[in-house]
């Protein structure tokens, strides 16, 4: 094959061509090489075709981690098939939506999820086969177990591999279509970066539906990294594989590195191996940070990115970590990999604006979604004509290029025509050892049409005084921005991938008046 793949599949046959006899693959005592999981990706091919599948079609997956989700892409890799990528913390209403609007044909599904689909089954109105993977009831390895077939559709590098559907903040979630293209392109972006080599080990905790999961995988297939597959993420467990797989690289999420840090012992064990432990896909609060730089010194890489970008758009490497000097860049999200253009427009306008100037965060780069599925205004309002996706972030950019995320451009609050960010304040109540949770939004002012309120969740053990935070915000924030009041909740709402519903937070306290509860 050429130097440069041209699709998904291009990635398996170069690490067959190259390292045939290397583990490829690991899931708890199961290991496979490369030639091993090629033989294991024709014989899904052939199971596709008897099946009936052609080229443009749709299967599914709904499970936790498991092996058989880079197979199965990498089947529909050589098929020309979709593989939709079915998030399991969805409702039954919702995942009976994604398989629906996406037209899946084939879904394979996990045992803990059998029972959700057969009672959707009578309204799933493409399905034609379901496959349990795993579990007493397996039938995935009878899937497999045919012929193989070695034949590999001639794909164009902009025909769709992976489907995705977005986290649905605001009504039924959007499926973003990944290209061969867009997925090639971000595996040589973010390559300078990663410094991923054969015989590094990536661990996948992170669950495959979400774009952190889906992108490292297929990134650790791009460079010929040993793949180690968590079926979910224990924090005791994951620690533990750190050490005893000699995992060279992972990504966590925040919440999720600060239970690992704080576990007795975390710190002792031995992570010689580990280079880098990439977090993002939600703020990383500045305590949680430090305590974990104690316990993991010199491995950290912020990443900001999204689906609709296939992943990684920018990222805050070890060195910027760890220089003293420049502090304040922890809380920026790095500057921009190769390969992409970061520009902070006007929200009005659309214009570009000065260095140092809040707007939304616009991206360029061919790592972007061909678009949404069956959405053509929806992919017109994200993608300009020229290339430009419209984040709906709101940040700006310093004089060296770094990126500082300020919060979502529908969460701004207007009040008394400044314009405040509900992050900023955020960042400072998350500081508070009394704080377990936090989220501000905006509420109405007879005077000054919408002010900041905080709601908030104690901490284990710590009770909330609300005079006491709005000092502590008064001391680091200026007046206009300071919420006004703080109310105590048990818990905050939050959607199926752990995004606080804003939305929902603020509606009683717009009950009955006009504004935008989106």
């Amino acid at each position: 094959m050429t130097d440069q793949p041209s699709t998904v599949y291009d990635l398996l046959v170069r690490q067959v061509e190259q390292r045939p006899d290397a583990e490829a693959m690991r899931y708890g005592e199961l290991a496979w090489t490369w030639a091993q999981v090629s033989e294991r990706v024709a014989r899904g091919a052939a199971a596709q075709r008897a099946a009936g599948m052609h080229p443009g079609d749709r299967v599914a997956t709904l499970d936790f981690n498991h092996p058989s989700w880079l197979e199965i892409s990498l089947t529909c890799a050589q098929v020309g098939t979709t593989n939709v990528l079915v998030n399991f913390r969805l409702a039954p209403a919702e995942i009976e939506y994604v398989l629906n609007d996406s037209g899946a044909e084939v879904l394979f599904v996990g045992p803990e999820f059998a029972e959700v689909v057969a009672a959707l089954r009578p309204r799933l109105l493409k399905l034609r086969r379901i496959v349990q993977v795993g579990g007493p009831a397996d039938e995935y390895e009878t899937w497999l177990d045919v012929e193989p077939d070695h034949l590999v559709h001639d794909a164009d590098p902009e025909n769709s591999v992976l489907q995705l559907y977005t986290s649905g903040t605001t009504g039924y979630p959007k499926g973003v279509v990944l290209a061969h293209r867009s997925t090639l392109a971000y595996c040589e972006h973010v390559a300078p970066e990663v410094d991923l080599r054969p015989g590094d080990s990536f661990l996948i905790a992170m669950p495959l539906f979400h774009i952190a999961g889906t992108a490292t995988t297929l990134n650790s297939l791009a460079h010929g990294a040993r793949i180690v597959v968590l079926r979910t993420p224990e924090p005791a467990a994951l620690l533990d594989l750190l050490a005893r797989e000699r995992i060279t690289h992972t990504f966590l999420v925040p919440a999720l590195m600060g239970v690992i840090a704080a576990l007795p012992g975390a710190s002792d064990r031995d992570l010689s191996a580990l280079r880098l432990m990439f977090y993002g896909a939600s703020p990383m609060p500045m305590p949680v940070l430090r305590a974990c730089m104690k316990v993991f010194p010199n491995m950290f890489a912020q990443v900001y990115g999204m689906t609709e970008a296939c992943g990684a758009t920018s990222m805050l490497g070890p060195a910027e970590h760890a220089d003293t000097a420049n502090e304040h860049r922890l809380l920026s999200a790095g500057k921009a990999i190769t390969g992409v253009e970061i520009e902070i427009r006007d929200v009005n306008t659309e214009a570009p604006v000065p260095t140092g100037q809040v707007g939304e965060v616009w991206i360029r780069t061919t790592q972007l979604m061909s678009g949404y599925w069956n959405k053509r205004e929806a992919t017109a309002a994200a993608i300009t004509e020229d290339g430009w996706y419209r984040s709906g972030d709101a940040g700006h950019l310093d004089e060296d290029g770094y990126l500082y995320l300020t919060d979502r451009i529908k969460d701004m609050i207007i009040s008394g025509g400044e314009n405040i960010y509900p992050a900023e304040i955020e960042r400072v109540l998350a500081e508070h050892p009394s704080i377990a949770d936090v989220t501000v939004v905006g509420v109405p002012d007879a005077k000054w049409g919408e002010v900041p309120r905080a709601v908030v969740v104690a901490a284990a053990g710590h009770t909330i005084d609300p005079a006491e935070l709005l000092a502590h915000c008064r001391t680091q924030l200026a007046g206009y921005k300071c919420p006004k009041a703080v109310d105590v909740v048990t818990a905050l709402p939050r959607n199926a991938t752990g995004k606080i519903l804003k939305k929902d937070v603020r509606a009683p306290y717009w009950a009955n008046r006009a504004h935008n509860l989106v």
